[in-house]
């Protein structure tokens, strides 16, 4: 038996699938759409205050990217990740690693470590792409402040920016939701008894 129990493992690393996955709902059709509510069109006199405003208030938005996602989506790396090797090394004992999940008399090898791979794959998908699509998407919006130094943006663009960052995080809504479901679809087949 491992130090740490596998149990304990996937259930916090799907208990932080399904929180990442709360938030990203609510930051992609809550949170956006309500900062982008009346949004002036860019020839509008009353554009330039709206966008600078937008990007006063985005601070919130990003110090949640950095504080919530990035962390949260780390753990459930090294969750599944841990899960995937406890899984893989029960595999072993029995003889069943690749192909059937099921021993003689149709008894089930335990969970696999296929999927907890899968899921420790969606969780680091998350993490780059927040770093590399993400990122710098947020310090154009948060740019449109004003008071960024070095940060050239179009404040023109500025619907077009939250609205972009609005559909690239649904990438951190679908591999959460992909990592979260596959751990918990085992776990409600009871397949976690054989670690």
């Amino acid at each position: 038996m491992p130090a740490i129990f596998p149990e304990a493992v996937v259930g916090t690393t799907i208990a932080c699938s399904f929180i990442l996955l709360g938030n990203a709902i609510t930051q992609s059709f809550m949170g956006v759409p309500a900062l982008l509510v009346d949004f002036p069109h860019p020839t509008s006199p009353n554009h330039a205050a709206a966008a600078r405003h937008l990007g006063k208030q985005w601070p919130v938005f990003w110090k949640v990217g950095n504080v919530f996602f990035r962390p949260i989506s780390t753990l459930g790396v090294l969750g599944y990740s841990y899960a995937g090797y406890c899984a893989y090394r029960a595999a072993t004992r029995t003889g069943v690693i690749l192909g059937s999940d099921r021993l003689e008399g149709g008894a089930s090898s335990g969970p696999d470590w296929k999927l907890f791979a899968v899921g420790a794959v969606c969780h680091l998908v998350t993490v780059v792409h927040s770093a590399v699509n993400m990122q710098p998407l947020n310090a154009k919006i948060d740019a449109l402040r004003g008071d960024t130094v070095g940060v050239r943006v179009d404040s023109s663009l500025a619907e077009w920016y939250a609205r972009r960052w609005q559909k690239l995080n649904l990438v951190r809504l679908v591999m959460p939701l992909v990592a979260g479901s596959l751990a918990l679809w085992q776990g409600l087949k009871g397949r976690f008894s054989s670690y």
